[in-house]
């Protein structure tokens, strides 16, 4: 028998799980189809799961095709004040359901370039959270993945945000840069603390196991960054969607008897519940 041991913090996030229930609960109050501007998570099986209740995603440059009454839910990442300001003028009923964290992160943000700093936002410049929240200041903050992006031409007056689910390490080596080249810097540490001690525990996790199952979308940011933290510690790390991907050395291998699981925000209970059975089967 293998022993399974789950991560404290694996799968929905507060702000997912919000989302979810929140268009959920509008698609029955509202007794029609509703729109989600892009996915509303990284997770192919929940997307379906919301298709069957009639509940789709659209992209922005499908607005158009869109009836002005027709609602459209802003997802946990948030959007741009133009894309905001662009919804509105369609005539389309918005719900926003963009996390509180994340909104929080906005309004810092708009705090402060309107005062005049220069913005630096810690991430991944294609997620869908960091461009979101540029665009509270006019798309003109520096986005930092590491330190090498940080140089002597970032400004003497900064304000540094980071995107919910980057790194620690990632977040205080950006710090670090950014200390040797500006004179005055306003820093809050925006990395979600349901982020932080998920991944924390993946890390001490990792560590204590013959193998790691890392359980979330393939296209999810802050699941490939469990599987970076995990993949180190442990070299029989996998990173996989569903139970059905879990291939069948795990399983059979006599020599792999703790298996750790951890999972991305976006991967729902079912789905770890499902690979949990696997393996014990």
């Amino acid at each position: 028998m293998k022993n399974v041991i789950v991560g404290d913090k694996s799968g929905f996030c507060f702000g997912v799980k919000r989302a979810v229930d929140l268009v959920i609960k509008c698609q029955q109050e509202k007794g029609k189809k509703i729109y989600t501007l892009g996915p509303l998570i990284h997770n192919n099986d929940v997307i379906n799961y919301l298709k069957e209740k009639n509940i789709y995603p659209v992209e922005i440059h499908e607005i158009d095709k869109l009836n002005a009454d027709d609602v459209i839910v802003i997802r946990s990442h948030g959007v741009s004040i133009e894309i905001l300001e662009k919804l509105k003028k369609a005539g389309l009923e918005v719900i926003d359901a963009t996390c509180p964290y994340v909104a929080s992160i906005q309004k810092r943000v708009k705090e402060y370039f309107n005062l005049g700093y220069n913005i630096i936002i810690v991430g991944d410049k294609n997620h869908p959270e960091v461009q979101g929240i540029n665009g509270w200041c006019k798309n003109t903050a520096l986005v930092a993945k590491n330190e090498r992006d940080i140089s002597s031409s970032i400004g003497k007056r900064v304000c540094v945000v980071s995107q919910t689910t980057e790194k620690e390490k990632n977040w205080q080596n950006v710090l670090d840069a950014i200390i040797k080249n500006s004179k005055e810097i306003v820093a809050f540490n925006t990395i979600c603390s349901a982020t932080e001690v998920r991944q924390k525990c993946a890390e001490k996790l990792s560590r204590d196991v013959d193998a790691m199952i890392v359980i979330g979308g393939k296209h999810s940011s802050n699941t490939t960054k469990l599987y970076e933290i995990c993949i180190k510690n442990c070299k029989n790390t996998i990173h996989v969607e569903k139970a059905e991907e879990i291939p069948m050395k795990i399983m059979e291998n006599k020599d792999m008897i703790s298996i750790g699981i951890t999972a991305g925000a976006s991967t729902p209970d079912w789905i770890i519940e499902d690979v949990i059975n696997k393996i014990k089967k």
